[in-house]
C-alpha cells in the first residue's frame, strides 16, 4: 500500500495558511511611545524629529506625532519671537473646547507672572478658575455690585506724583477722554441714536469741569447732569449761548441731552450705572474676573451698559498701572485680556466695535495679550450698520494666530480669506464635525469627536493640529454642562 504524501506547508508573508496556521492578513501598527532622553536614551536618535513649539502653555498633543504643543500669545510674542503681536483668534462650533483652551493658557500665564483679565464673563466660564487661583471675582448686575462708568481707577495717585504741568494737563485730558467715551456709549444706548456734535461738546465740557475740581470721590452721571443744568460759565462757553441773557436759549438747546441723561440715570439702566462703585476693579491680584452672568441674555441694553462700565474701569486700571510703572512707583505688569462670547459683546450696542478695534491695534504698546473667542467669522458680518461691519472685518486679520476648531465648510471658506488653508488642513478640520458612529451610548465621551481639536495657524505656515485633553480639575472648574450632567 503506497504511503500518502504529506505536502510541505510553506509560510506566506502573512503566515501559515489553513486551520491553526496563525495566518494574519493585515499588518498591525506598532504601539508608539514617547519619553525623555533620560527615560529612553537607548532609542535616541529618533528616526524623525518633531517641529512643534516648546515655548508657552502646554496646550495639548500633536494629533499625529503625539508631541507636546505649547502655545499662548504672550509667550510666542515675548519669548519665542514667533508672532508680531500677542493676540489669538479662537473660533469653533459650540462645546468644542474654546474656553477650555483659554483656561489652559490662563493657568500657565499666571505662573509666568501675567495677570489675566476677564472683564465681562457672560456665562460664566472663568469665575471658578479665577477663584481657585486666588484671584478676585466681582459679580456685577442688578442686585449685585455696581461699577461707576466714570470711575477711571487710581489716576489721582498718578497725578499726585507728576510734577510737570504739561504732563498733568495731558493726564487730565486722558481722564476726560476716557469718561467721555463711556458716557457717550451709555447715552447712545439710552437714546437709540448717536448724540449730536453740539451735545458731545457740552458733555465734554461738563466732564472737564468736574475733573478739574475732583478731590477724592469720582464723579457720577448725576453730577454731570447737575453741572449741565446749573450751566456754569465753563460749560456754557463752549456753546453759542454763553451770555447771561442767553441762558434760556442754552437750556432749550441742551434739553434733549438733559432728557437723555435723566433717562439713563432713572431708567432701566440706572441701577447699574448710577452710583459710586461698590466693588472696584483692582489689579493687585493673581487674576481678575468680572462675572456678569446675572444679567439676562435677552437684556442686550443692560449687557452693553455693564460691559461699557467694566471695560472702561478695567482699561483705565491697566493704563494707570503702566503709568505707575513708568514713574517708578510700581513694578512693570503684563496682562492677558479674554474676550469670550465676543459675538454678544459686538451686537449689544454702539461703541463696542470701536473699543475692540482700538484694542486690536494697541495691544503691543499696552503690554496686553488678547484672546478673542467666538463661533464664526460670520458674527462680524451680523452687525447692524456697515461702518461697524467694516471695522470688525479687521479683527481676525490683525490677530497673529488663528485657532480653528470644528466648523462647517462654508466657515472654512471665510477663514481661508484670512489665512490660506491647504486641502489637507480643510479636510482635517471638517473631519472633526462628524460623529464617529450612530450607535454611541449615553456614557460615551467620544460623541463629540472634534472636542478639544484645534488647528493653530500662523501666517502661511502649515497649521499645527493639536488635541487638548483637560485634566479632571480643569473639567470641574469649567463645566458649563453641569445642568445636563446632574440630571
Amino acid at each position: 500500500m503506497p504511503r500518502s504524501v504529506i505536502p510541505i506547508r510553506r509560510p506566506t508573508r502573512f503566515g501559515y495558511a489553513g486551520p491553526g496556521g496563525g495566518r494574519v492578513s493585515w499588518v498591525e501598527s506598532p504601539t508608539e511611545y514617547r519619553g525623555t532622553t533620560v527615560q529612553v536614551c537607548g532609542l535616541w536618535p529618533f528616526g524623525t524629529g518633531s517641529s512643534t513649539p516648546t515655548i508657552g502653555a502646554p496646550l495639548g498633543r500633536h494629533r499625529y506625532t503625539n508631541a507636546t504643543v505649547c502655545f499662548d500669545p504672550i509667550s510666542w510674542y515675548e519669548r519665542a519671537k514667533l508672532i508680531n503681536n500677542p493676540s489669538v483668534w479662537i473660533q469653533a462650533e459650540p462645546a468644542m473646547g474654546k474656553s477650555t483652551s483659554v483656561r489652559r493658557m490662563l493657568l500657565s500665564l499666571v505662573g509666568q507672572g501675567v495677570t489675566p483679565l476677564i472683564l465681562g464673563d457672560l456665562k460664566p466660564d472663568y469665575a471658578e478658575l479665577v477663584a481657585a487661583l486666588g484671584g478676585r471675582v466681582l459679580r456685577v448686575g442688578p442686585g449685585l455690585h455696581r461699577i461707576n462708568p466714570l470711575d477711571i481707577g487710581p489716576w489721582q495717585q498718578v497725578l499726585a506724583h507728576v510734577q510737570d504741568p504739561k504732563e498733568i494737563e495731558q493726564l487730565r485730558a486722558e481722564i476726560v477722554d476716557r469718561r467721555l467715551n463711556a458716557a457717550l456709549v451709555l447715552a447712545t444706548l439710552t437714546r437709540g441714536a448717536p448724540l449730536a456734535s453740539d451735545e458731545i461738546t457740552v458733555l465734554a465740557a461738563a466732564l472737564r469741569y468736574l475733573t478739574e475740581r475732583e478731590s477724592v470721590a469720582q464723579p457720577l452721571l448725576s453730577d454731570v447732569l447737575r453741572v449741565i443744568e446749573e450751566a456754569p460759565m465753563q460749560v456754557r462757553w463752549v456753546t453759542l449761548w454763553h451770555d447771561d441773557n442767553d441762558l434760556d436759549r442754552y437750556r432749550l438747546e441742551t434739553e434733549n441731552l438733559r432728557r437723555t441723561l435723566r433717562a439713563l440715570i432713572h431708567g432701566p439702566l440706572g441701577s447699574t450705572v448710577e452710583g459710586h462703585t461698590t466693588a472696584s476693579i483692582e489689579l493687585d491680584t493673581t487674576a481678575l474676573c468680572v462675572d456678569i452672568s446675572g444679567i439676562s441674555e435677552t437684556n442686550q441694553a443692560l449687557t452693553a451698559a455693564t460691559l461699557v462700565t467694566t471695560w472702561a474701569a478695567g482699561f483705565g486700571q491697566v493704563e494707570a498701572a503702566h503709568r505707575m510703572a513708568d514713574l517708578g512707583l510700581a513694578p512693570p505688569r503684563r496682562f492677558f485680556l479674554v474676550l469670550d462670547e465676543m459675538w454678544r459683546a459686538l451686537r449689544v450696542g454702539h461703541g463696542m466695535v470701536d473699543r475692540i478695534d482700538a484694542l486690536t491695534r494697541l495691544n503691543r504698546s499696552k503690554g496686553t495679550g488678547t484672546a478673542f473667542i467666538t463661533h464664526s467669522l460670520g458674527d462680524l458680518q451680523a452687525l447692524p450698520n456697515e461702518e461697524d461691519r467694516a471695522k470688525a472685518r479687521g479683527f481676525a486679520d490683525r490677530c497673529a494666530v488663528l485657532m480653528i476648531g470644528a466648523c462647517s465648510e462654508q466657515e472654512l471658506d471665510a477663514v481661508a480669506r484670512v489665512r490660506p488653508l491647504s486641502q489637507a488642513e480643510r479636510s482635517e478640520v471638517l473631519s472633526w464635525s462628524a460623529p464617529p458612529s450612530w450607535t454611541t451610548g449615553p456614557d460615551d465621551e467620544e460623541v463629540l469627536i472634534g472636542r478639544g481639536n484645534f488647528l493653530i495657524k500662523v501666517g502661511t505656515r502649515p497649521g499645527i493640529p493639536v488635541h487638548l485633553e483637560p485634566t479632571e480639575i480643569e473639567k470641574q472648574l469649567g463645566n458649563t454642562d453641569f445642568r445636563w450632567k446632574r440630571t
